[in-house]
C-alpha cells in the first residue's frame, strides 16, 4: 500500500473476545476520531454509532478497508475499551456516541498496595509488562532490557500503569500501541520514519504553522537539590536570550538529579542551556500513514516554507473518514537520526541540518526512506 497515492477507504468496528483477543461481531459506524499523544494512556477514540448495546463494557476494534489500483487492504487502526455515557434521539434513529479508552486503561485503574517498589538490578522491561498485565491485551517485549540501577518506590495513589511508566522511563524505553491492540515495550527509537517533501511522499497539505518557542526560555535558572540551590545565569552580550539582550530576568526554578561526579553549579549551567534551546513546532495535516505514531521521527523538506529537518511528532488526531486524515503536531528533534539503509545496516546520522548547510554535497532521497549523500558537481 503506497499511502501517498490515491486510495479509497470504508470504515466499521467490531466487538473483540477479550480471551481470544479475536473479531467477534461487526457493527457499522457513521464517523468518529482517534486521537494520541504524550499521556499516560497515549490513545483514546471516538466514535458515532446508529445503535450501540450500552448494557455492559466491551472491547471494540476499528477497522479500515481500503482499494487502490484494485489491490485491497485491511488495517487495525485502534483497539480499547468501549463505554457510552450517552444516547440522542432523532424521531425513531438512535444515535450514540462510544467513547474508547486505549488498552492500558485497565493498569491506570489499578492502585497498587502501599509499600510497592522497583528493585535495584531487576529487569525494568519484565516489571512493567507484570506491572500492566491486567490488560487483556497482548504484551510483547523486547530482548536485552537495562536493569534498574536504582530503586523506585510507589508514591501515594500509584497505579500499575504510572509505575510501569516511570520504569521505562528510568532505562529509556517506552510503550508501543498497534492497531490491533497489541502491546509493545521496547527501547525508544530514534530510526527515521518517514521523509516528507514535495519530490516525494508529498502528502502533507500546503498549509502548515510554524512556532519558534522562545518567549518562554528562562535566562535565570535556579535549582534545588535537598537543602542546598544554585543558581545559574545568561549575562551574556552574544547570546540573543541573555539578560543584558532582553532587558529582563526571565527565572525558572526545578528540582534536580545529580548525576555522578557533577556539582550543582555545573549541573545549573547544563540545565540552562538546555532549556535556553529554542524549539520549532509544526501543526499540518497529512494523509494516514499506519507506521507513524506519537514519538516517531520524520524528516519534513518544504523549502518553499523554509521548512528543512528532523521533527518528533508529539500529537495526532485521525479521522476516521476522508480516508483517515490526520492532523498532526511535531517538535523540532535535535538528537541523533539512524537511517535505515536498503538491504544492509543501518546508518547514524547527525542531525540533518548539518549535512545540508554543507555546499560540498548534496542530499536526496530515493522516494523511500534511504538517504543518498554524494559530492556536489
Amino acid at each position: 500500500m503506497k499511502w501517498n497515492k490515491g486510495y479509497s477507504a470504508t470504515f466499521y468496528a467490531a466487538f473483540v473476545d477479550p480471551v481470544t483477543w479475536r473479531d467477534t461481531e461487526r457493527f457499522e459506524i457513521t464517523g468518529g476520531s482517534i486521537s494520541r499523544s504524550d499521556t499516560d494512556l497515549q490513545e483514546a477514540c471516538y466514535l458515532n454509532c446508529i445503535r450501540y448495546d450500552q448494557s455492559r463494557e466491551r472491547w471494540v476494534r476499528v477497522w479500515m478497508d481500503t482499494r487502490q489500483d484494485g489491490a485491497a487492504g485491511h488495517y487495525a487502526m485502534f483497539t480499547g475499551l468501549a463505554t457510552s455515557p450517552e444516547r440522542t434521539h432523532y424521531g425513531v434513529l438512535v444515535e450514540t456516541p462510544v467513547e474508547m479508552y486505549s488498552v492500558l486503561k485497565p493498569a491506570d485503574d489499578f492502585f497498587l498496595q502501599r509499600g510497592y517498589y522497583a528493585p535495584i538490578g531487576a529487569s525494568g522491561a519484565d516489571l512493567a509488562k507484570e506491572l500492566i498485565s491486567v490488560t487483556p491485551a497482548p504484551i510483547e517485549t523486547e530482548p536485552g532490557s537495562p536493569l534498574l540501577g536504582n530503586a523506585i518506590i510507589a508514591e501515594d495513589g500509584e497505579t500499575r500503569l504510572t509505575m510501569a511508566k516511570k520504569i521505562l522511563e528510568a532505562i529509556n524505553w517506552k510503550i508501543d500501541i498497534s492497531g490491533s491492540g497489541t502491546i509493545r515495550i521496547g527501547p525508544k527509537s530514534n530510526v527515521l520514519a518517514a521523509t516528507f517533501s514535495p519530490s516525494e511522499n508529498d502528502s502533507i497539505e500546503p498549509e502548515i504553522s510554524v512556532d519558534h518557542d522562545w518567549f518562554s526560555c528562562p535566562n535565570v535558572l535556579r535549582v534545588i537539590f535537598d537543602d542546598m540551590s544554585a543558581v545559574a545565569r545568561d549575562d551574556s552580550e552574544d547570546s540573543p536570550l541573555s539578560t543584558v539582550n532582553r532587558g529582563r530576568e526571565v527565572w525558572q526554578e526545578e528540582d534536580c538529579d545529580l548525576a555522578d561526579g557533577e556539582t550543582l553549579a555545573e549541573y545549573a549551567q547544563r540545565r540552562l542551556k538546555e532549556l535556553q534551546a529554542v524549539g520549532t513546532e509544526l501543526g499540518y495535516d497529512r494523509r494516514y500513514h499506519p507506521d507513524i505514531n506519537v514519538g516517531s521521527i520524520i524528516h519534513i523538506s518544504y523549502p518553499g516554507q523554509n521548512i528543512n529537518g528532523y521533527y518528533e511528532v508529539t500529537d495526532q488526531k485521525i479521522e476516521i473518514g476522508a480516508g483517515g486524515k490526520t492532523s498532526e503536531e511535531a517538535k523540532g528533534y535535535d538528537g541523533v537520526v539512524t537511517i535505515p539503509a536498503r538491504g544492509g545496516q543501518d546508518e547514524v546520522m547527525p542531525e540533518l541540518d548539518t549535512l545540508i548547510t554543507n555546499d560540498d554535497y548534496d542530499l536526496a532521497t530515493d522516494g523511500g526512506d534511504d538517504l543518498a549523500i554524494w559530492p556536489s558537481e
